[in-house]
């Protein structure tokens, strides 16, 4: 049974990163492609795929190279359907990230509320000055 197989251009513009992104992402070996074409072109699996768009969920909530590792080990782990108190123990460990997620996802709210107030002041000014001046919104 053969697998669809990417290459670094097409999953670049699927999930939405740069191929120095997903090249890095490779160096660091946080998902490394798999397979290489006879010319040695990078191939990605679907797995692949969704491995880099996990990676870049976590990105802008500032979590490690090393903690995006664990999660996907994790994940992959799950995904093998393992049993028992082993599954609980890996459950858990996504519980924690899902957790530090939703922490870091409400710190980002809450320092957006200063980004968004200053916003809403230069529009409204820029409101004032056009009626002011008799032109158009």
């Amino acid at each position: 049974m053969s697998r669809v197989m990417y290459q670094i251009g097409e999953v670049a513009e699927a999930v939405g990163l740069s191929l120095r992104t997903i090249r890095h992402y490779e160096e660091v070996r946080l998902v490394p492609p798999s397979g290489r074409t006879a010319g040695g072109f990078r191939l990605y699996a679907d797995d692949d795929v969704e491995r880099l768009r996990v990676v870049k969920q976590m990105k802008p909530l500032n979590f490690t190279l090393e903690e995006m590792r664990d999660l996907l080990q994790v994940r992959e782990w799950l995904a093998a359907d393992v049993a028992g108190e082993e599954r609980e123990s890996l459950v858990g460990r996504v519980a924690m990230y899902a957790a530090a997620a939703q922490t870091r996802c409400e710190t980002l709210r809450s320092e957006l509320q200063s980004p968004e107030a200053f916003t809403a002041t230069l529009r409204r000014e820029v409101s004032r000055s056009r009626r002011a001046s008799g032109s158009r919104p």
